[in-house]
Formats: structure tokens, C-alpha cells, sequence
């Protein structure tokens, strides 16, 4: 039996399979949507085999999803649905859509060129059944505090937070649908980043705006990659071999995307991310926090429209913005090298608004025991954590230089007499997501045999 976790983004969808009982991931793998092309490709990493892709043509997200799915169920025949029986784990809409499925998996896999047997690129997994989905899902907002089970009304709620993650929200609910029609009869589960912050106190939560504000309109904030602080809390209390309840922590989640969590006894009590995945660190293409300010100026004195500023802040700004160069930052560091000063100054800002967030976030914990590193970026960017580490010796943060650069996640990187640890994570939502999907279907199952 086995676990399938979709992640899905604005325009690709990470999906990894897992053990049902182990954990053991079998596979991982990508589906990059073109989206206007209308074109996609599927990768896939499986461990012991050479990684392998394909190209798709499809006119939609979810029939790119949906295509995908086929493709491994089909012709690596490694997703092969465990029907549930009448009464039990299916429920009533799924069957229903085996029919459409039956017909949409033969359109599509018309338009697949052959690849190799499913025994050529990994040997036993054809027989695994998939008995349950997880999905990561970006917001649920104050209603929404814990993994659920995704049925028609829960589906309805989630299209309800479509405004407040417009790029991600839409694409998880796509992604849902597409797995329904390829995968029928499979009960699906939602982890939801926010959740993690659900119990994080009103002064951490409110804005200093209209009260009104929050209670007619919902103006919070929520906090987000709450499913990666919560495995990189579990992760570095087993590292250090201490119990999450004695440690304070603040973790970073730096990629293309990046927050900051303090955390206490294993509870989160902020995020730099607020209202919406704009708020907080400068990102690949996001600006961060800004002063409101400019945004009234510039749209009073330069004419610019609300869907300007949203397309710009969303998707001109952070690195992209500043160096001129990229979004990625691999790029604008080998610019920066290459004695590209704008890059150079946007590598120095993203650094400088870090290592300001973490600071503020150390007095909110009073002390701090662990910084922890992760996501693309806080995993292999040696340069930043010196950076944003630069400093910080005031909350009793010494990093080890040598360590720094040589050693790889999972990895203690302070010096031996700091106080906080430095620690170096590689996230694993997919496995936070399998491991949860896991257990609620056992928890089931037994409800049903009682």
C-alpha cells in the first residue's frame, strides 16, 4: 500500500509516493505546467534509478495534473487505485466519477509517447495500491485548524480563501479535482500551512487598523509554510536530543518564497508572513513588507492601478526587482560574483531585512536556543547564513565559519560554545503531509470496524 502527496504551486505540482506503512519514500517527482503553451513536463526521481522526464500537451492545469497522474498509473503502472468497498473509504463521489475517468485516461493517453515498462525503472512498485491522498493546501484561515478530510462541502470552504492565496488556492482545489477523476474512490486529506499558527495570540495577530477590520473582514494575520516549521521544530529538538517543550527556536524558511517562525514549547507565536504570503522577508519575486505609504504614492502621483501594484508586487519585486538580474538566487549570487553591483545590493538587502526579522523575532522569545536554516535557499546558500548570522552574536548566535561551508543538512553549524545552535534542515513537508494522511485513515478505519 502507499501514499500519494500533491503539492501543488501556481504552475507546478510536487508529488512524492511513500510506504503506507514505513514512510519510505519510493518516489518523487514534478509536473511543470507551461500554462500558456499549453504544454508540460513530468519528472520523475526514484531512488536506485536514473531520473527521468516526459513531455505532455494538455490545455489546462488540472488536465496537466490529471495527465500526470495518468501517466503513472497507466503506463509506469505504479498508481493503481485500491477501490474501497461500498459503506467504507470512498464515499459517495467517487464512484460516480470512475466513468469520466475511464474516458479522459484513454483521450489523454493517446497523446503520451511509449516509455520504458514500469519494471525498468523500478522493480516491485507496479503492485503498490494507493489507499490514501495528501494534499498541502496554503490557507484555511481561522475556520480550518487541523488536517481534514476533503469532501464536497470541505471544498466549498476552501474556495472561500481563494482572494487571500489567489495563485495557490485555485491550484490546490485543481489539483484535488484531478486526482478525484484519476485516482476514483480514494479518500483525500488537507494539511493547510496555516494551521500551524492557528493558536498564535491576538497581539502577534491583530493589525493596528479598525477592529472592524478584523472582525467584518477577517484582516489577520494567518503565517504560512506552517507545515515546514512544524517538521524543522520536531527535527531539531531529535537533533539536539532535548524535548520541544524546553526549546525556543526561530526557524527560517528561505526559497523562493520565505518566513521566519518563533517558536515556543513546540507552539508557533508568529510568522513574518501575515494577511496574505506577501508580508515579511524579500523573496524571489515578492517585496516583502513595505510602507504602505509608497503604494497610496504611487498610485496617486504615478497613475498606477490596484492590478498594476498586485501584478508588480507579486511578481516584479524582491530579486527579480532590485538586481535586475533573477528571481533565482543562485543567479543573482554568480552575478554578484561576476561584479554585478546591483545584484550585489539586492544579495545585501535580502541579508540585512533576515537578519533584522530574526532579531525582532528574538525578543519575543526572551532567549533563543535553536536558528534553524532551511528551504532552497537557508539550505545551501553558505554566503546568506554567514550574512544573516553577522550580528547576531547578541542573542548568543556564533556560527561556525568552516562548518558553515562544509557541512551539508541535516547539520549542527555553530561554533562548540555558542549558546543557540545553528542548525541546517532539509524540510519534508510531503512527509509531514504522508505521515498525517496516514494516520487519519487509520484512525478510519477503526472507527468503521468498532
Amino acid at each position: 500500500m502507499a501514499i500519494l502527496v500533491l503539492n501543488a504551486g501556481s504552475s507546478t505540482v510536487k508529488f512524492a509516493l511513500f510506504d503506507f506503512d514505513t514512510l519510505k519514500v519510493l518516489l518523487r517527482g514534478v509536473l511543470d505546467w507551461a500554462g500558456k503553451t499549453g504544454q508540460a513536463t513530468v519528472r520523475l526521481e526514484m531512488p536506485g534509478q536514473p531520473p527521468w522526464s516526459q513531455d505532455l500537451e494538455v490545455p489546462s492545469y488540472r488536465e496537466a495534473v490529471f495527465a500526470a497522474l495518468n501517466l503513472l498509473q497507466q503506463r509506469l503502472g505504479i498508481l493503481e487505485a485500491e477501490q474501497a468497498e461500498p459503506g467504507t473509504l470512498a464515499g459517495g463521489e467517487g464512484a460516480e466519477r470512475v466513468g469520466k475517468a475511464t474516458e479522459a485516461s484513454q483521450a489523454i493517453s493517446t497523446s503520451l509517447s511509449p516509455v520504458p515498462p514500469s519494471d525498468s525503472l523500478l522493480p516491485g512498485l507496479a503492485q503498490r495500491k494507493i489507499r490514501v491522498i495528501g494534499h498541502r493546501l496554503i490557507h484555511g484561515g481561522e475556520e480550518i485548524r487541523t488536517p481534514v478530510w476533503i469532501d464536497a462541502p470541505m471544498k466549498q470552504t476552501i474556495a472561500r480563501y481563494r482572494h487571500l492565496a489567489p495563485l495557490h488556492i485555485p491550484a490546490g482545489l485543481e489539483a484535488i479535482a484531478a486526482a478525484e477523476e484519476a485516482l476514483p474512490g480514494v479518500p483525500q486529506i488537507g494539511l493547510f500551512d496555516t494551521a500551524f499558527f492557528a493558536d498564535i495570540p491576538p497581539a502577534a495577530y491583530l493589525y493596528p487598523v479598525p477592529y472592524e477590520w478584523y472582525t467584518q473582514w477577517g484582516i489577520r494575520r494567518y503565517g504560512f509554510h506552517g507545515t515546514s516549521h512544524a517538521y524543522c521544530t520536531e527535527r531539531a529538538a531529535e537533533m539536539l536530543g532535548r524535548p520541544v517543550e524546553e526549546l525556543n527556536m526561530i526557524i527560517c524558511h528561505l526559497g523562493q518564497g520565505g518566513s521566519a517562525t518563533a517558536v515556543q514549547a513546540g507552539k508557533a507565536i508568529t510568522n513574518t508572513m501575515g494577511f496574505t504570503p506577501l508580508e515579511g522577508f524579500m523573496m524571489g519575486t515578492r517585496s516583502g513588507t513595505v510602507d504602505p505609504g509608497i503604494l497610496l504614492y504611487v498610485m496617486r502621483e504615478h497613475g498606477l492601478s490596484v492590478e498594476q501594484l498586485d501584478y508588480i508586487l507579486h511578481h516584479r519585486s524582491g530579486l527579480l526587482g532590485l538586481s535586475g538580474v533573477s528571481s533565482d538566487f543562485r543567479q543573482v549570487e554568480l552575478a554578484a560574483a561576476q561584479g554585478n553591483p546591483r545584484a550585489q545590493l539586492a544579495l545585501d538587502v535580502y541579508a540585512y531585512r533576515v537578519r533584522a526579522m530574526v532579531g525582532a523575532l528574538a525578543v519575543t522569545l526572551g532567549r533563543v536556543d535553536v536558528l534553524v536554516f532551511t528551504g532552497g535557499i537557508g539550505e545551501n546558500s553558505a554566503w546568506l547564513r554567514k550574512e544573516v548570522c553577522r550580528g547576531l552574536e547578541c542573542i548568543g548566535v556564533h556560527l561556525d565559519p568552516e562548518k558553515n561551508q562544509s557541512l551539508r543538512p541535516d547539520a549542527d553549524i555553530a561554533q562548540p560554545s555558542s549558546p543557540a545552535r545553528v542548525l541546517l534542515i532539509h524540510t519534508r513537508e510531503d512527509y509531514m503531509i504522508a505521515r498525517q494522511a496516514r494516520q487519519m485513515l487509520l484512525e478510519r478505519m477503526a472507527a468503521e470496524r468498532r
